[in-house]
């Protein structure tokens, strides 16, 4: 019995998102009782393409891609700024396509061999937060960046021309905050080695066919992504192909996600469906909804605020920047921001504190430069 608590702890403890998304959904249950409408709340096909994505992106990390293009940029570099600025666009530029969260789960250890390597720690909390900061930003821009885009995309049912054309601006003004923040970098331009160490590779990452196979699911996802063939396909192909080719992939995503999403769905339903509730939150929100999914992605984190809020609102083009925007602050803002914390952490525990204070006033800072800028947009 104590082993079965203590592995329920460390459940919740792990997946706090998740716990508290299905106790909400069942609590919710009691006032509107299970029925086939449940069914009708899911959004299936954010799910499915989320999932696609997630496979295909997991597959193509296995096989080591996103390593192989971090080592070829590296090889140019030549002085600390250089070093800093490849590390941090890469999670800039790769998290519109490939994610923010595998953005950080794929170079964040990359940087701490280097920067351990070159025996340089004095970087590493300032290049990870700049990372994090990085991959939330850069994520902002395409529907595929990060989940709560992929599902208010969908929602929304605008094009994705509109979609980067709306976030543009603030895309484009993170970069511009990340280059002045790489230039307040202490001892930028000091050299670096002349040889840089690559992190190992093995050689059956090496394998082009996986590069083929993934390459060829990725831009069927996104021939889904832009609603000219249906998701159930794309489910289909991916499932077949990955079975067949590498089926441990399968199991290597992040499905705690993937079933967050339904606990949210399940609540939201249900919360649209008690009418004193449903008015309550529409009022609230209404006109609210950018500064609304700010405030509320900092207590829960972006793609539940995105989730939640979604159900009682139609501007979502206020809500996808709000909850957006929302991304940056606490350290629960984005869930990807764990992601960095944990890994340096793990590697440097006696720095975590200082890592924590500089990511909250770089968040924040970022986080209140952007605000003003949609004020200005508005």
């Amino acid at each position: 019995m104590k082993r079965i608590t203590e592995k329920a702890l460390d459940f919740i403890k792990k997946e706090t998102v998740l716990t508290i998304a299905w106790i909400l959904a069942i609590v919710s249950a009691f006032f509107i009782p299970p029925n086939p409408r449940y069914l009708g709340y899911i959004d299936f096909r954010s799910l499915g393409i989320l999932w696609s994505l997630m496979v295909v992106m997991e597959g193509l990390k296995k096989i080591g891609v996103f390593d192989h293009i971090g080592n070829q940029l590296l090889k140019r570099t030549k002085k600390v700024w250089e070093l800093a600025s490849v590390l941090v666009f890469l999670c800039f530029f790769l998290s519109m396509l490939i994610t923010n969260d595998v953005a950080l789960i794929t170079f964040v250890p990359f940087t701490i061999y280097i920067l351990t390597q070159i025996q340089m720690p004095q970087l590493l909390i300032p290049v990870i937060v700049l990372q994090t900061l990085a991959a939330n930003l850069g994520s902002m821009l395409t529907p595929i960046g990060n989940p709560q885009n992929l599902y208010l995309f969908g929602l929304s049912g605008m094009s994705i021309v509109s979609f980067v054309a709306l976030m543009a601006p603030y895309t484009g003004a993170a970069m511009v905050l990340l280059i002045i923040a790489i230039l307040f970098l202490r001892n930028k331009n000091q050299s670096l080695p002349s040889d840089l160490p690559e992190p190992p590779v093995n050689e059956e990452k090496n394998r082009r066919s996986g590069i083929w196979i993934y390459g060829v699911l990725f831009i069927i996802a996104l021939l889904v992504v832009l609603r000219l063939i249906p998701y159930w396909l794309l489910c289909l192909i991916v499932l077949a192909a990955v079975f067949i080719f590498d089926k441990k992939v399968l199991v290597s995503i992040d499905y705690a996600l993937l079933f967050t999403f339904i606990g949210f769905f399940i609540l939201t339903g249900n919360l649209g469906n008690i009418p004193s509730i449903s008015r309550f939150l529409t009022d609230m929100i209404a006109g609210r909804e950018v500064l609304t999914g700010v405030v509320a992605s900092q207590f829960i984190s972006n793609v539940p605020a995105a989730l939640l809020l979604s159900g009682f609102t139609s501007d979502y083009n206020s809500l996808i920047i709000g909850v957006n925007l929302g991304g940056l602050g606490t350290l629960i803002a984005s869930m990807a921001s764990l992601i960095s914390y944990k890994a340096l952490a793990h590697a440097y525990n006696e720095k975590k504190g200082r890592y924590f204070l500089l990511f909250t006033i770089m968040n924040f800072l970022f986080l209140g430069i952007l605000l003003g800028l949609w004020f200005i947009l508005k």
